[in-house]
């Protein structure tokens, strides 16, 4: 078959070939391949090949009926002869009637912009939202807090009630864009839109500003907000007061107010959730011959722990209850103390001769954890060795 150019009659190809695909292809396929096509064969791409304009069409012309299913379902049937008077076929030029729909999405999802306005509410701008950092103890975070923090930050104009016009004055519609805040472009088949420069996409001006803001619409102030923290935050914890932010321009809604919280460490404990672990030195004597000592809690209290005879270095002790809250929960975590034995430091002698009259008194079943270790130590070397 001989493709003929010019204003000789054209044969048409069939459409899933035009497309590249297959008879079965999808959706998704199709307007895939469609993509493709279209942005190859763009006249615009292509000024200097006298063939893309017709392939250009030639792609539409096939998408606009495979994508609609009674169109497609009449074209697998009959072929061409579906449209031959009329049938559907699309508009001039074989250009379907939503092709700009269709093409404002390709340039959109390659290029950012389309040939269709994206929505954008004029004049009001929303606040920033603002972070303030907060540090507290383990004991506020195990009680809660209520506290008050002072923040700079921009407030809603009092003289023009944030409209940013002088009082007795309004905004008027921009003069350049109509009131739209975007300035349309033709260009060949489609329409650009771009930010209007002058009214920077709000849709009015203000001709007369408002002295006390500069026509802003927020004024910078310092203020003082109430914070309730509850019992059992952690660190890192995030609070959230909607609408505490920066003011909105001219007259937009405010941003919100974010509070990180950090947790000075303690002298005593470290935290895991909700749980609390304290490290407590014993002595020697004490860790075998048994005892008890008094250790603080978290709740301002203080609890003894009994320590059994011959308590190995690293032993843990739980106590129910005497943890953190759990945020929001009625619940509480455990406290774990830990004891390590503290060996003894700048002995006298009378002291080195007790000891040394104590080791020389030991046998195998005072130190079962250190005689078993030293018997495999042998053992391994002797293995080595044979």
């Amino acid at each position: 078959m001989r493709t003929m150019h010019g204003t000789e009659t054209m044969a048409k190809r069939d459409y899933y070939e035009v497309l590249g695909v297959s008879r079965e292809a999808t959706h998704v396929e199709l307007k895939s391949a469609f993509r493709k096509l279209a942005m190859k064969w763009h006249p615009d791409r292509n000024p200097t090949d006298t063939d893309a304009e017709h392939r250009f069409k030639e792609i539409n012309e096939a998408y606009d009926i495979l994508k609609d299913e009674q169109k497609r379902a009449a074209y697998d049937r009959f072929g061409h002869a579906a449209f031959e008077h009329g049938g559907g076929a699309g508009g001039p030029a074989g250009f379907g009637s939503d092709f700009a729909n269709t093409f404002a999405d390709i340039f959109d999802d390659l290029f950012g912009v389309g040939g269709r306005a994206r929505s954008r509410a004029p004049g009001r701008e929303r606040g920033a939202d603002l972070r303030y950092n907060m540090e507290i103890t383990l004991d506020e975070a195990f009680k809660g807090k209520s506290a008050q923090i002072r923040i700079p930050t921009t407030v809603a104009c009092e003289a023009c009630s944030g409209s940013g016009a002088a009082p007795g004055t309004s905004p008027v519609p921009c003069r350049t864009c109509g009131g739209a805040g975007r300035i349309r472009h033709q260009q060949g088949f489609f329409t650009l839109e771009r930010t209007c420069p002058t009214c920077q996409g709000r849709g009015t001006v203000i001709e007369d500003p408002c002295q006390a803001c500069g026509g802003a619409g927020r004024v910078t102030r310092e203020r003082t907000l109430a914070v309730n923290i509850p019992a059992g935050v952690e660190d890192g914890t995030r609070i959230r007061l909607a609408g505490e932010g920066e003011a909105g321009m001219r007259g937009g809604p405010n941003g919100d107010l974010y509070i990180f919280l950090s947790i000075q460490p303690h002298p005593f404990f470290q935290r895991e959730g909700s749980d609390l672990y304290c490290r407590v030195p014993i002595s020697m004597v004490t860790a075998a011959l048994g005892g008890e000592f008094q250790v603080p809690t978290i709740d301002g209290g203080k609890t003894k722990v009994k320590v059994p005879e011959g308590t190995q270095s690293g032993k843990r002790f739980r106590l129910p209850g005497k943890g953190m809250p759990v945020l929001r929960s009625k619940a509480s975590g455990d406290m774990y103390v830990q004891v390590v034995i503290e060996t003894p430091q700048k002995l006298s002698k009378r002291q080195k001769e007790l000891l040394q009259e104590f080791d020389r008194a030991s046998s195998k079943e005072n130190h079962p954890e250190s005689t078993g270790f030293f018997a495999k130590v042998r053992d391994f070397f002797d293995g080595m060795r044979e």
